[in-house]
């Protein structure tokens, strides 16, 4: 049996092969070994249902998480999977990869993220190349949840939201100074907590105000991580998380205008993600 897991730092989407049924799908918190430690990814896994009948009978497990980019996040996260699949084969590689694999398949291409993060990588068909972004929410980030978040909560603290949208927004969010400190200074996923605020944008997306918000975050991201290849016209350019699928109008917009050639756009990668997969994995048997 053959596990995928697909983690964003708010959300992670597990699919899982069973022998005579359609596959078993389900969604637990994020992962991102950047935010939790691997007790906490050990005590989120535990405390999933359905993967408990399974876990001695799972032989490989491939997952590909936010926040896994250097060998000592990837072995943090392997090591908290090692005690709960103790029968399985464990692979743990960046959620470029994963996105890579289920935008490109095998062919070249730019792979890009906007979820909760940012990121961007060219992938060659074979392995995602290295990438200078990805560099969280702090650093950058630019046009993802995180991003959008702090843009919306600022915007209100300082009173400079329209009074028709700041009422709109009070309504629909508790929002206080004391409030936004605790969650971002104190408390853990401070990123998944910002990105929390990023459906308003889609909520009240006929707004004016709005849409420039939405227009500059994604000429922000464009301008910073896109244009900064210069073979970017050459290849299609894949993205991938829910900012990217829910505002992806204004997205098309403003890709078209700079000629950046868009292929697909998946809210989670992770069904073509353990369609590939699946797929790979019996081609390996054919051919052994």
């Amino acid at each position: 049996m053959i596990l995928v897991v697909d983690s964003g730092s708010s959300k992670s989407d597990w699919k899982l092969e069973l022998p005579d049924s359609p596959p078993l799908s389900f969604s637990t918190n994020g992962l991102n070994p950047f935010f939790v430690n691997d007790k906490e990814i050990t005590r989120v896994i535990k405390e999933i249902p359905e993967i408990i009948p399974y876990a001695n009978e799972i032989t490989e497990l491939y997952f590909y998480g936010a926040g896994c980019i250097s060998p000592d996040r990837r072995e943090m996260v392997s090591n908290a999977l090692t005690p709960l699949f103790e029968n399985a084969f464990i692979s743990v590689e960046n959620d470029l990869v994963g996105s890579a694999l289920a935008t490109c398949g095998k062919n070249k291409g730019y792979i890009a993220t906007l979820g909760t993060g940012s990121d961007i990588s060219f992938f060659d068909g074979e392995e995602v190349q290295p990438s200078n972004y990805g560099n969280g929410y702090v650093l950058g980030d630019e046009g993802s949840g995180a991003w959008f978040g702090k843009k919306l909560i600022t915007l209100f603290l300082y009173g400079r939201l329209p009074k028709d949208l700041a009422e709109n927004f009070a309504e629909h969010y508790r929002v206080t100074k004391e409030i936004v400190i605790k969650n971002v200074y104190q408390k853990e996923r401070p990123n998944a907590y910002l990105a929390s605020f990023a459906p308003f944008l889609s909520a009240n997306i006929t707004h004016p105000f709005i849409d420039e918000i939405v227009r500059s975050g994604f000429e922000e991201y464009v301008q910073t991580c896109v244009l900064t290849y210069q073979d970017y016209q050459d290849y299609e350019c894949h993205f991938v998380g829910s900012i990217a699928y829910y505002l992806d109008l204004i997205l098309r917009d403003v890709c078209n205008g700079h000629h950046i050639k868009i292929g697909k756009i998946l809210k989670s990668p992770i069904n073509e993600l353990f369609d590939f997969v699946i797929e790979r994995e019996k081609s390996s048997l054919i051919n052994f």
